[in-house]
């Protein structure tokens, strides 16, 4: 781990000769159905993103980093718990019917954190059900609670727990939450002394004498939050006018629009949302568009933060890290929306920036496979905390300081979200190989089955190269060239399937 010492910042311990190192402020900071290649610096021709990328060359990017249950909810909970879905058994809860344990919220690095004596908030979306329906032990732990469930609208101002803001727009709204959080002094009495009475009680100022952790969720660049963007008087003039002369540089799809690319068993286009059908080039440019300014937003989010924490002096002493729920399709594979378990939407950005890297460590691009399960071990580890025995996700610490280190092969996927259409689907990705299974749906629809179904045989198997194939246009399960190659993947998704449940 970093020696706290390494952040150069003492306090006075109140005795003559002593000093104690300062600990570490943490950031978190989630989008929402970003993809991977939504960056400057990860190849997208239009978007603009100097912040994001900033923060990347003085930090570290992890180019091969995941979401191993490639939805909202599901995703979150497994960053909650530092666990797969398969062993938390969260998903949706109107389809799962499971809440996060207390054991396993104590055990979440907030939780973590605030009994290390810091300072906590959680600001924005929350699409995870915690103890109970009323998320009751997360307003009653957390110092500053300020979140709405389900999706946020980009007028965020028409939900009452929000209606304290001066800034209604979603990003800048949230950014003036966090700021009424992180700054000292009454320049923001206003936003506690107007605070919604069902949010009044959660909202608690934050004690300058600790450090603090907040974990910033956005539910932006997501679909649900882009149809109102531009609309309101008071939007940032980015929401109204950004990229509309480039409008027809937002690439397609190879072959737009493609048909679904699986057997009609497993799924078709009939299945699929209507929103998430993208037949149409131009509306699909247009949505590209309004995607590309939601994550320009978060980029000037990401510039304004950076800029308030040198302000207050706490630059060289704050962990930021960037990541994303999940990824999204946006016509690929004749889909749209993620769940699926392709690259396009389990791939996603991930940002470790420490002030205490050593020089010669910032501005790696590691392409070690990791997951937002790591996340809470790597964050306790960063601030010299043990790290639960019920996480599954593993530090980026020694990784992030060049150790040579015994780190996973492969990655686990999994899709237990039986509504909308979707079949169950598991899938392992090595460096190379990646095979993906789906099971029939004519027994689990709406149903929740971490364990599966007796004789729960898939109907259908997925092997592509990712080398060659990059894009996963080719299937190859049924060629008997790599016949040893799905022999040993199907192998080893039934070891994962079981190991990951334990």
């Amino acid at each position: 781990m970093f020696p706290a010492a390494l952040f150069g910042l003492v306090i006075a311990c109140g005795f003559s000769g002593a000093a104690e190192p300062k600990k570490p402020n943490v950031i978190f900071i989630l989008a929402d159905d970003q993809r991977y290649d939504s960056l400057g610096m990860t190849g997208d021709p239009v978007t603009e993103t100097p912040n994001l990328d900033r923060l990347a060359k003085e930090g570290v990017f992890f180019d091969k980093a995941f979401s191993t249950s490639p939805i909202c909810g599901p995703s979150r909970a497994n960053i909650f718990t530092s666990q797969w879905e398969r062993k938390n058994r969260i998903g949706f809860h109107h389809v799962s019917n499971n809440m996060i344990s207390m054991e396993d919220f104590q055990n979440s690095f907030l939780m973590q954190l605030k009994q290390a004596g810091y300072s906590t908030a959680f600001i924005g979306k929350h699409h995870t059900k915690i103890v109970d329906r009323g998320d009751s032990a997360l307003k009653e732990n957390i110092d500053f609670c300020y979140f709405s469930p389900g999706h946020l609208g980009f007028d965020i101002g028409k939900d009452k727990v929000f209606s304290n803001l001066k800034n209604t727009s979603q990003i800048e709204g949230l950014y003036e939450a966090t700021e009424a959080y992180l700054k000292p002094g009454n320049e923001y009495d206003y936003f506690y002394e107007n605070a919604d009475k069902s949010v009044k009680d959660s909202l608690k100022c934050r004690d300058p004498e600790k450090p603090f952790c907040a974990w910033i969720n956005f539910n932006l660049p997501h679909a649900a939050s882009i149809g109102g963007m531009g609309k309101g008087e008071s939007d940032p003039e980015i929401y109204k006018s950004l990229y509309a002369d480039k409008v027809d540089q937002f690439p397609l799809p190879d072959g737009h629009p493609v048909g679904i690319s699986l057997r009609e068993d497993v799924f078709t286009e009939e299945d699929l949302m209507p929103y998430y059908r993208h037949r149409n080039p131009k509306a699909l440019r247009e949505m590209k568009m309004k995607m590309a300014r939601a994550v320009h937003g978060i980029d000037l989010f990401i510039g304004n933060l950076r800029g308030l924490l040198a302000e207050m002096g706490e630059d060289e002493n704050t962990i930021i890290i960037f990541y994303s729920d999940n990824g999204l399709m946006i016509g690929e594979h004749g889909f749209g929306g993620k769940t699926m378990l392709y690259e396009e939407s389990v791939h996603v950005p991930m940002i470790v920036y420490s002030p205490a890297l050593d020089e010669s460590k910032r501005g790696q691009r590691l392409d070690s496979l990791v997951v937002g399960q790591d996340i809470p071990a790597t964050i306790l580890d960063l601030c010299g905390l043990a790290i639960p025995k019920s996480y599954q996700g593993k530090s980026l610490l020694p990784l992030l300081e060049g150790e040579e280190v015994d780190w996973r092969e492969d990655v686990f996927f999994e899709n237990l979200f039986t509504d909308q259409g979707y079949p169950r689907q598991e899938a392992v990705r090595g460096e190379r190989y990646k095979y993906v299974r789906h099971h029939s749906r004519e027994d689990d629809r709406k149903k929740y089955l971490p364990d599966g179904l007796p004789d729960d045989e898939p109907i259908y198997e997925e092997l592509f190269d990712l080398e060659a194939d990059p894009k996963e246009q080719k299937n190859l399960a049924g060629n008997p060239e790599y016949a040893s190659q799905l022999k040993s993947l199907r192998q080893r998704c039934d070891e994962l399937t079981t190991k990951m449940g334990e």
